[in-house]
């Protein structure tokens, strides 16, 4: 990024749990502090320390949930907080325009995430002179237009089906990816690869979705969402879920006062938009925009990480990239773990972060599509073990 260096020391998220499971009680702003909580006291900082807090909600009350959530951390009233709603996307926005400001030299230290309860997404009503109000039943809804003249609460589902029949993508290649999610997000677990970035919520501490036992015959049981001869089921659409997760951004002159080493330095950021009946491209789309920008390819990245709210996601990448898929979604993805809205992105950086680690550093791209034909990615470099931040220079640099 120009301007300042930009450095991610740490993050932390709640577990994730279906709509209606362990965490369906719990708002989102008591998720989201939560994890702030955590986050500070596992650094040692006061929270009178931070510059502000940016935070992604997609179906909350509305309102400025960050500084909701900022307060009930302990957070000085002080400090500014802001919601981002970029739907599937707000957390890496979020986490983008804190990167942002720092960079520009608009603080040293921010807060920088989100946090989504599906659990208790609230019934709103259109006003009754809103045009809207005639096209659904009592005018009440729960899912936002993302496009001018589209009104329907399934739009999303729709699109994924349409890039499907688009691109002529098979039952056989979907349900590969449903599988290999599952088993990878499984293996994870086993070996405790997210232990250490899971705060408990209560007597919460996992993740509720991940069936690593899931079978083929098990898929093939699963009844078609739009009827015979589509594609779209239960398996290969991600499940509604609950959660949080944030990461603490710095810049250098923070990190070398304070001692602190930093996780990684995000190198570069992107946000694309597209056709928003067909959501599911901007997770690739705008990855190749990020890339191309910095003249890179896929093979120079030691991990990637794509939002894969639907299984033709990953088909679309694999398609385009077979030689990287190793790299690809290390821990397995949403279609294992689940899909809080708000806060995937935070999510899947913190999951880039140690499937980077477990790649032994080098460059990291997450991406994640969002409603309305959207995308944000980001750009991360690993700052290996012994990596400090330079007193004399303002970088970061490894020891021999």
């Amino acid at each position: 990024m120009k301007g300042e260096a930009v450095y991610i020391l740490g993050g932390l998220r709640t577990p994730i749990t279906h709509r209606g499971g362990a965490l369906a009680h719990v708002r989102p702003e008591e998720l989201g502090s939560t994890v702030i909580r955590a986050l500070l006291a596992r650094y040692g900082l006061p929270a009178n320390a931070l510059s502000g807090v940016l935070a992604g909600n997609a179906v909350g009350t509305g309102g400025n949930l960050a500084r909701l959530t900022a307060l009930l951390a302990g957070i000085p009233e002080e400090v500014p907080a802001c919601t981002v709603d970029m739907q599937c996307a707000s957390a890496a926005a979020a986490i983008s325009l804190a990167a942002a400001k720092l960079a520009s030299g608009q603080g040293e230290l921010f807060l920088a995430g989100g946090m989504e309860s599906a659990s208790l997404q609230p019934l709103r009503i259109y006003a009754e002179h809103d045009p809207r109000y005639s096209l659904v039943p009592g005018g009440a809804y729960k899912t936002a237009q993302f496009a001018p003249g589209d009104v329907a609460p399934d739009a999303m589902l729709k699109g994924a089906e349409r890039v499907m029949e688009a691109e002529q993508v098979t039952r056989a290649e979907l349900d590969a990816f449903v599988l290999r999610s599952h088993h990878l997000a499984g293996e994870a677990v086993k070996q405790g690869l997210l232990a250490d970035v899971i705060v408990p919520v209560g007597d919460c501490r996992r993740d509720s979705g991940i069936r690593p036992r899931l079978s083929q015959r098990l898929l093939d049981r699963l009844p078609p969402h739009f009827g015979p001869g589509t594609l779209l089921d239960a398996g290969n659409a991600c499940a509604i879920h609950d959660g949080a997760a944030f990461l603490l951004l710095a810049n250098g002159d923070f990190l070398r006062r304070h001692s602190l080493q930093p996780a990684a330095r995000i190198v570069a950021t992107a946000a694309v938009g597209g056709r928003p009946d067909e959501s599911p491209r901007g997770a690739m789309r705008t990855a190749d925009v990020l890339l191309h920008r910095q003249g890179l390819r896929y093979e120079d990245l030691a991990a990637i990480e794509f939002n894969e709210a639907f299984a033709v996601i990953d088909v679309l990448f694999d398609r385009a990239h077979p030689g990287c898929l190793a790299r690809y979604n290390r821990l397995g993805g949403a279609l294992a773990y689940g899909h809080p809205y708000g806060a995937s992105g935070a999510i899947i950086a913190l999951h880039l972060l140690q499937s980077l680690k477990l790649a032994g550093g080098g460059l990291g791209l997450l991406s994640i599509a969002g409603a309305g034909g959207m995308g944000e990615a980001i750009l991360l470099e690993r700052m290996a073990g012994g990596n400090v931040v330079n007193p004399d220079r303002g970088e970061v640099r490894a020891h021999a």
